[in-house]
């Protein structure tokens, strides 16, 4: 008898230890999303910057800097569904590296290799701030998706996060997501 209800205290504490642990999780995967999303945004804003700066540069021919600085001026305006216009300055930064003789029309001078090495650099930032962001919002939505955490409610009333899917590669592919693993100015 007494033994009968040891194994019950202890069943129920060891369900109630699991149940909190498992909450902290999704508390803390969350955390991680949202932290995620606040370094891409950073990123995307950097990126958006730099572009905007070769925009206003004088490297590019006029009809070039105008289609440049709407773009990032669209980017970085945009709050809620941020993808498309993200996209736009991506497609709008593989027109302008793709043209052709581009890197020999410039003068090669210190300060627009320092700016392509920057907007490279940032470009290649926003590309591992997606990744790492979608990369915790898979995991959120797995741990939330398990029965205990549904049946429980252990989320509570967060929403749960999206993907974040922008064209972020810089060499032209024809299609959003594929080509080269990381985005490239150069190629």
């Amino acid at each position: 008898m007494i033994a009968d209800i040891i194994l019950i205290v202890a069943g129920a504490l060891f369900v109630g230890v699991y149940v909190s642990w498992r909450a902290g999780r999704i508390d803390r995967l969350q955390a991680r999303v949202e932290i995620a999303r606040v370094a891409l945004d950073v990123t995307l804003l950097r990126r958006s910057s730099v572009a905007q700066e070769l925009a206003t540069s004088g490297l590019l021919d006029p009809a070039t800097s105008l289609l440049l600085a709407s773009a990032a001026h669209d980017a970085r305006s945009a709050h809620n569904g941020q993808e498309l216009p993200e996209s736009d300055l991506t497609r709008a930064l593989r027109a302008v590296f793709g043209q052709p003789g581009f890197r020999s029309s410039l003068d090669g001078t210190e300060s627009a290799d320092e700016l392509l090495s920057e907007l490279e650099g940032a470009a290649h930032q926003v590309f591992l701030a997606r990744k790492f962001y979608n990369d915790a919002v898979a995991a959120t939505r797995a741990a939330r998706r398990t029965p205990l955490v549904r049946l429980l409610r252990l989320a509570g009333g967060a929403p749960l996060p999206e993907f974040f899917e922008i064209e972020d590669s810089l060499v032209g592919t024809g299609e959003a997501g594929q080509g080269a693993d990381m985005p490239h100015l150069t190629g």
